[in-house]
């Protein structure tokens, strides 16, 4: 008779639960509990955990292999489990599924992801990924865990893009726990690689910090008050609240101003129904500074995509009935911008359209990337694959200060 106290002291473990996994997949695949597995970049506690198991030096270097033969006859020699491995693992995780049944879990557990995609047809992408890498898979090694991990994205997607919410404050709204989308965890890859696929990016991320922060900043997601920030020149501000006097201040000098998320949370804009440009690289708004000074008209930088300190500027200004024109980059990722923009606020193209590509002098340098439709102008589209040639707001800012003038 099988002692499964025993049993789980050696192998129901942390530091087991790879092997266990391993073992599982074996049966579920009707393949024999026989060989050798290998265990890539071992933990200490993962090598130690082998060794207690059978009772000698499980060997150095960063992988870890384990024969299941010797620790079939381990487990019937100790009585732990006198039939084997097969029974050892059933005491262990319960029914094992034949192929047939796991293919199943597995099918409906990805099929709230699917009904995700049908609604929103931008996530194509990530969900292509998603099998591609299977990296669902590798965060949820089993279709129940899969499933319950697949609902928390779901319902975390099903929020954004927001208007504007503090990272641990959306975790904590959607799925009970405020640390849920912290980094590394397996929500947050998820979760994250979405928001990139929303921004128009490749699901997978370059892995540094201002990466992840500038994609959350894309679906409206800060991780704090402070961290995001928008730039601006020429707004009046008013006399009535601590960022109007700023903005006042800074208006009369001339001098851009720096907006982090906080201070727009009470703010007096001074501009009303009149007319706020919009670009998308700093230069201009440096520029516009250094030539006209304090007789620049109201000008906000979106600084590539917007942050959410840029969407909860935009959206106090759209309140207060100001209109905008935009200016970006002619390439597919201004584009792309420009599309997030207008998908939020209304806008006029500022010398941003087929016509204005078509006729400028400005030579840039060779067009690449994944092509993108300008929702604001089917023309523009076409025209740039023609020509060929991605042209940077700085070869046109005679142009723009112009208008500003």
């Amino acid at each position: 008779m099988a002692d499964p106290d025993r049993l789980r002291r050696l192998l129901g473990g942390e530091e087991t639960a790879w092997l266990l996994d391993r073992l599982r997949r074996r049966m579920v695949a009707g393949r024999p509990l026989s060989g050798v597995v290998t265990l890539s970049s071992a933990t200490h506690d993962q090598r130690r955990a082998i060794e207690r198991l059978l009772g000698r030096r499980a060997g150095t270097g960063t992988s870890l292999s384990v024969s299941l033969d010797e620790v079939d006859a381990v487990l019937r020699r100790s009585g732990s489990a006198p039939d084997g491995l097969a029974d050892a693992t059933r005491l262990l995780i319960g029914t094992v599924p034949d192929r047939a049944t796991e293919a199943a879990a597995w099918a409906a557990a990805f099929g709230p992801l699917d009904e995700l995609v049908a609604r929103r047809p931008m996530l194509a992408t990530w969900r292509a990924w998603l099998d591609s890498t299977g990296m669902v898979r590798r965060l949820a090694s089993e279709p129940e865990r899969a499933s319950a991990l697949i609902t928390a994205v779901v319902d975390v997607l099903a929020e954004l893009p927001s208007r504007g919410i503090a990272l641990g404050r959306l975790a904590a709204e959607t799925t009970g726990d405020a640390h849920s989308l912290d980094d590394g965890r397996p929500l947050a890859t998820l979760v994250l690689s979405a928001a990139r696929a929303l921004r128009g990016s490749p699901p997978a991320g370059d892995g540094t910090a201002g990466e992840r922060r500038t994609s959350w900043a894309a679906v409206g997601v800060h991780r704090d008050e402070l961290s995001s920030s928008v730039l601006c020149l020429g707004l009046p501000g008013d006399t009535e609240t601590p960022t109007g006097r700023m903005l006042a201040l800074a208006k009369e000098t001339g001098e851009p101003c720096v907006l982090t998320l906080r201070q727009l949370n009470t703010a007096g804009l001074g501009v009303g129904a009149g007319v706020v440009s919009v670009c998308e690289n700093p230069i201009v708004l440096a520029s516009a500074a250094d030539e006209l000074g304090p007789d620049c008209p109201p000008l906000v930088c979106v600084n590539g995509q917007p942050s959410a300190a840029v969407w909860r500027l935009l959206d106090l200004l759209a309140e207060d009935r100001a209109s905008f024109r935009y200016h970006g980059d002619f390439d597919w990722g201004g584009i792309r911008i420009g599309n997030t923009l207008r998908d939020r606020i209304p806008w006029m193209p500022w010398r941003f359209d087929a016509s204005a590509y078509s006729t400028t002098t400005a030579e840039g340098g060779p067009l690449v990337g994944r092509p993108a439709d300008a929702t604001w102008d089917p023309d523009l589209r076409p025209t740039l694959e023609r020509r060929g040639v991605r042209i940077e707001e700085e070869l046109v800012l005679p142009a723009l200060l112009e208008d500003l003038r």
